[in-house]
């Protein structure tokens, strides 16, 4: 079994920590303490990590942040962990869990009671947004929370390798990942300001009372604030077509996370679906973590990201092809192949023009939908836009 860790990258040193060990069933794993359960699996060649409930179809890792269901096990005996946000430090035993799983028999808290909390402002969300609300509220004397689920504070920043446009005053020429650095540094020196990392909100009542739960404590929290600001971000689009639930099958931004913040290869030959910017630049991404891009394609009849973006790829040898899309892609329990064709002016698919192309791994780059399911819980109008 090949280990696809990467071990040289041209911008990233990737700080593993260190080295742990878990079972997922009777099979040891090498892992590290820094990286993800899912992280360590992937790396040591696992990308099966559930079936579908009715069709007991294979399925793989799609989102990496939290927001999906592929990837839920049971860890060291609790059911339904998101794997993709447990950290691998300390996890004994990890298990397939049959559909649907069954709760534990005893309660997995810690505490009997749940932890009160009282703050100022509570920031659901530690993205750009997030932690910008974090810094003006704390500036003028707030008492602020910041929750995240995942590990890390920074959200999409994290991930981000390549240098961003704009103005100066908001970091311009300086790399993603270093900006969340410097905008958790402002926070960090500002003794108003909390972090709940690994920590989930669940609900959000009257009264202005935020449920959740730490999930490295397994304790329950009830954080009442006189303020609350969600910046909960985005999860990626799926899109229809045939087979599109084989492992293998990813979000672009997952890709990322495993390239960029895990330091693990998502693939060896990758199809990208979708040239706006996120398509273009993860594609760039890929190839700098040793990836082969065989293709990217593009619904419109015009690339949708920055020409400058385009340019880069194109010079590596990637083909872009407009007005194109996914027909199918292949394989029995993981992608081994995609199918392309074109497409017409009113979008259809033309017969004949179907292109065979052999990938590993196909990545969708089209478009996102907010992540907006707490203010819709809390009672906030919601309309449709289609």
């Amino acid at each position: 079994m090949t280990v696809s860790r990467i071990i040289r990258h041209p911008i990233l040193d990737f700080k593993r920590g260190k080295k742990s060990f878990f079972y997922i069933e009777d099979k040891l794993i090498e892992a590290y303490e820094n990286e993800s359960v899912l992280a360590a699996l992937y790396a040591n060649g696992i990308r099966i990590f559930s079936q579908s409930r009715i069709l007991e179809r294979p399925r793989g890792a799609f989102c990496l942040i939290g927001k999906c269901s592929s990837c839920l096990m049971e860890v060291d005996g609790i059911p339904n962990t998101r794997i993709c946000i447990t950290l691998a430090k300390n996890v004994k035993k990890v298990r397939y869990q049959e559909s649907p799983a069954s709760p534990p028999r005893t309660s997995f808290f810690t505490a009997k009671k749940p932890r009160k909390i009282s703050t100022d402002v509570l920031v659901i969300g530690s993205g750009p947004a997030g932690l910008y609300a974090a810094i003006y509220a704390s500036k003028y004397g707030a008492n602020v929370i910041l929750v995240d689920e995942n590990p890390t504070i920074g959200g999409q920043l994290i991930k981000q390798t390549h240098k961003f446009f704009g103005s100066k005053d908001l970091y311009s020429g300086i790399r993603g990942f270093e900006i969340a650095k410097k905008l958790a540094e402002i926070l960090y020196h500002r003794k108003n300001v909390k972090f709940l990392t690994n920590t989930t909100v669940f609900g959000l009542y009257s009264g202005r009372l935020a449920g959740a739960y730490h999930l490295r404590r397994k304790q329950l929290l009830k954080i009442r604030a006189k303020q609350i600001i969600v910046a909960t971000g985005a999860s990626e689009r799926f899109l229809v077509f045939e087979n599109n639930d084989l492992p293998g099958v990813i979000g672009a931004g997952a890709a990322q996370t495993l390239m960029n913040v895990y330091g693990v290869k998502p693939g060896e030959k990758a199809l990208m679906v979708g040239a706006g910017n996120v398509g273009l630049i993860v594609s760039y991404q890929l190839i700098q973590a040793g990836v082969k891009v065989v293709a990217i394609v593009e619904a419109m009849p015009r690339i949708g990201g920055y020409l400058v973006h385009a340019a880069k790829v194109r010079r590596l040898g990637v083909p872009i092809y407009i007005s194109h899309t996914i027909k199918s892609a292949h394989g029995k329990e993981k992608v081994e192949g995609a199918t392309i064709i074109a497409l017409d002016n009113e979008f259809r698919e033309i017969p004949g023009t179907e292109k065979y192309l052999e990938v590993d791994l196909i990545c969708l780059a089209v478009g996102l939908n907010p992540y907006s399911q707490l203010l819709s819980q809390a009672g906030c109008e919601m309309v449709y836009v289609p």
